[in-house]
């Protein structure tokens, strides 16, 4: 019988983070959503996982089923505390502190600049179709750049608020057109929508920092070229935005990294081939 999920008791501040564990040997896997999701995107993933290793997943604040404060600075740096409570929360009680950080899209800026002030506690870094700095190679997905450019994004929100149901039909096409098979779509779109409407200030106060986020992190490259725990870039070639040349840079920069091109995925990876990406998570 698979070990039963257990709530892990996470706060940022007064606020709470939704936060679970499945318990299993060694350093527990970190799992961390992008946008515009939550950590309902790993419901094919965790699976593979249990029993191989502890595995964590929690919704940055603002998201999913963690507080939503209102008027709250959602930021990376927000993310980042995020992640140090959740590392802090698991690091009690343990005498190994360390951590497989497990980055998807949006949360590559925090998992990233973490994992560069806390190499000591990272015992591996993976990476799947995530981005940290800018490069030519990077695409924003249409629905991310008319959310994220400056002018346009005020009309787009706009009309998001007066058309909920043409706001509701961007997100599917949007999100759909992420995952391979259309029987896993279906299910997979409507579960991460009915948690979008309530987490669309935070989706939106990201888009608004998005460009500075990745020019800024280009200043981290040297730090990112001496890293010394291992990296594993495991990306889906059918991402046309976070794409493989985005997947080869990191493994140029990272020194000590491994990379996996999983040929028949796209952007959400770990939907498409949950069992391939397990194995690249759990590998020694």
């Amino acid at each position: 019988m698979a070990p039963a999920t257990e709530a892990l008791a996470v706060s940022h501040g007064p606020y709470r983070l939704h936060a679970e564990i499945t318990p299993g040997p060694g350093a527990p896997a970190v799992l961390m959503h992008g946008f515009p999701d939550s950590s309902r995107l790993y419901d094919r993933l965790v699976p593979h996982l249990t029993g191989r290793l502890p595995v964590v997943r929690f919704d940055f604040l603002g998201w999913g089923r963690s507080d939503k404060p209102s008027g709250h600075a959602y930021t990376v740096a927000q993310q980042v505390d995020d992640l140090a409570a959740v590392a802090d929360a698991l690091a009690a009680g343990r005498t190994n502190r360390r951590l497989v950080l497990v980055a998807h899209d949006a949360s590559g800026p925090p998992a990233i600049d973490w994992a560069l002030d806390h190499p000591e506690r990272v015992a591996r870094l993976v990476l799947l179709n995530t981005y940290y700095h800018w490069t030519p190679a990077l695409r924003r997905p249409p629905a991310i750049a008319l959310y994220s450019t400056p002018l346009l994004r005020s009309a787009a929100r706009a009309v998001a608020r007066r058309l909920p149901d043409l706001d509701r039909r961007l997100y599917v096409w949007q999100v759909g057109g992420f995952i391979r098979d259309p029987q896993v779509r279906e299910a997979y779109v409507e579960r991460l929508y009915a948690q979008f409407p309530a987490a669309r200030p935070a989706f939106w106060a990201l888009n608004d920092e998005l460009l500075h986020a990745v020019l800024s992190r280009r200043r981290r490259i040297p730090e990112m070229r001496e890293f010394q725990p291992p990296v594993r870039v495991v990306f889906g070639t059918l991402d046309r935005w976070l794409n493989t040349r985005v997947a080869r840079q990191f493994s140029v920069i990272f020194p000590h990294s491994e990379l996996r091109l999983l040929m028949r995925a796209g952007h959400y990876v770990q939907v498409d081939e949950p069992e391939r990406v397990a194995d690249a998570i759990t590998a020694p």
